[in-house]
């Protein structure tokens, strides 16, 4: 079981950011500080793509709006990256079997996926940008630290990982109603969009609805 601290704490990272799990367990095997990381994290093509996919969600991450859609697209494939890096520790390590890690792994990914997309859909509704940028950056700054402390003391890291992640349920269903308040303002402007379309458009005043002719006079009016 030496291997489950590490499984959950790359899970809960895989959640915020699976590239940057990825692109980080590679390296750290690369370099030797870690017997734990299998070979094929540790591929140059894995780290390639990882570290690209981690730039990009490095500028989709702090785009208001823009990240609650790569968000909504990583709703899958961040819990399978943490289902399938679970898997790949276990059987790396032997200790563990791999479907129960995976399950782990998947699971905790999904958990604090769901927190960050929740959170970030409230940060959303504030006009300012800044918000945004500061809680990217901090994401990005806790999975790289927490992940490191994870190669030197999986145990404290995993305890760090719970912490962080009962917390961020906790303040989730705090900012619950501030959600559903902008899930229903964007649903008005969605709805408003649609009724300012050419075919929603009431014809101007005066004209009538055949091809813009005037109404048809009373009979009191055709005889003046």
């Amino acid at each position: 079981m030496s291997v489950l601290p590490l499984v959950f704490t790359s899970g809960w990272a895989s959640g915020i950011n699976a590239y940057a799990v990825v692109l980080l367990l590679g390296l750290f095997g690369r370099a030797g500080l870690t017997d734990e990381v299998p070979a094929s994290l540790q591929r140059t093509d894995v780290l390639v793509a990882a570290g690209v996919l981690f730039l990009c969600e490095a500028v989709a991450d702090k785009i208001p709006y823009v990240d609650s859609l790569w968000d909504t697209v990583h709703t899958v494939i961040r819990p399978a990256a943490g289902a399938a890096i679970g898997a790949l520790l276990a059987g790396q390590s032997g200790s563990l079997p791999e479907l129960a890690a995976g399950a782990l792994g998947g699971t905790t990914a999904l958990a604090s996926h769901v927190v960050k997309a929740g959170t970030r859909m409230a940060i959303n509704t504030s006009p300012e940008p800044f918000s945004n940028i500061a809680m990217s950056t901090t994401e990005d700054l806790g999975v790289a630290g927490i992940v490191t402390f994870a190669m030197f003391n999986p145990e404290a890291a995993a305890v760090i990982a719970g912490v962080l992640l009962l917390a961020g349920l906790i303040v989730l269903v705090y900012l619950w109603t501030r959600i559903r308040r902008f899930l229903r303002r964007r649903a008005q402007r969605r709805e408003e969009r649609r009724l300012a379309r050419p075919e929603h458009r009431q014809p101007p005043e005066g004209q009538g609805g055949q091809g813009g002719q005037d109404p048809p006079r009373r009979p009191a009016e055709q005889g003046r």
